[in-house]
């Protein structure tokens, strides 16, 4: 029963940027994210957790802006995705290819045109939500 719940608040926090940004979807529309949680796990003697998981990103898709309470890391397991940072450069990301992302920050992701699949680390307040949309 945990473990499903668990489940299901990352699955959650991990569409808030996703959902915020995309149009309303027609019935036949295949969704642009696939998401698929993996871990959840306090940080000792903190009140920090960690949440790891894996997104599968359609291609040409932008994921909508948002920020985290916390700090984001990543690592690329296929296909390419541009990252856009407010305030810095943009960056392709390629198989192979790691990003951090800080506390706070704005950003935003556009998938390749053969899609992405991420796997991406939070370390995040408890209680406060994984990631918020920006308008």
């Amino acid at each position: 029963m945990l473990k499903s719940a668990i489940a299901a608040a990352i699955v959650f926090a991990l569409a808030l940027p996703a959902a915020a940004q995309q149009p309303p979807a027609a019935a036949t529309t295949a969704p642009t994210i696939k998401r698929t949680p993996l871990q959840k796990f306090d940080v000792p003697n903190t009140n920090l957790e960690t949440v790891i998981g894996i997104a599968e990103v359609v291609p040409n898709v932008f994921i909508g802006k948002h920020t985290h309470p916390g700090p984001e890391s990543g690592y690329i397991l296929d296909g390419e995705l541009t990252l856009l940072i407010d305030g810095q450069p943009e960056r392709v990301l390629k198989i192979g290819d790691s990003y951090q992302i800080p506390s706070g920050a704005v950003h935003d992701g556009k998938s390749g045109a053969n899609g992405a699949k991420v796997i991406a680390t939070y370390v995040v307040e408890k209680g406060k939500p994984l990631a918020t949309p920006v308008k």
